[in-house]
């Protein structure tokens, strides 16, 4: 199994607590900034939910409602994108719309469900497709739950309250 970066600085730390962000940015080839960020971040204990949209208009403000509560929130515009960052952020959850560029949201769903590495981050689907075989097409395929837009704000953080619950469970 593939180790994610943060394991991987982790690992470099533990074997010289000396190491600089430089010569771990040099191991793992990603820039010196974002070693800084990352390390940064290990301390942060929010739940980690990435949003993936392409769509400013529905992203922005649900980022911005979900930090209020308390979430640390990450973006992805498409699904190549978002499937890049899952490996490497491992999200708590996955807001994932179908209308993508590239990789639509039910590849991209049916993608992460069949890498081990983010099998079990939960998804939720949302959408502007409200049709029935829309929906059942992206719970069969592993999504948690399906929201359709316009949504709730309300809803959505109870249905995105629910899923983290029932993934604790598991």
């Amino acid at each position: 199994m593939n180790k994610s970066i943060d394991d991987k600085i982790v690992e470099l730390i533990k074997n010289n607590e000396n190491i600089s962000s430089s010569e771990i940015s040099r191991i793992l080839n990603i820039s010196e900034k974002e070693v800084e960020r990352r390390i940064r971040s290990f301390s942060d204990v929010r739940q980690k939910i990435m949003i993936v949209d392409d769509e400013m208009a529905t992203l922005l403000p649900l980022k911005r409602s979900l930090e209020s509560e308390d979430y640390l929130v990450i973006e992805a515009y498409d699904g190549y994108e978002a499937i890049k960052k899952a490996k490497t952020e491992m999200p708590e959850l996955i807001i994932l719309d179908i209308m993508l560029p590239g990789m639509d949201g039910i590849e991209t769903c049916s993608q992460l469900k069949k890498d081990v590495l983010t099998e079990k981050i939960p998804i939720i689907m949302l959408t502007a497709k409200d049709e029935v075989r829309h929906k059942v097409k992206g719970l069969e395929i592993g999504a948690d739950d399906y929201v359709t837009k316009p949504f709730n704000l309300n809803e959505l953080k109870a249905r995105i309250k629910s899923v983290l619950r029932r993934s604790k469970e598991i």
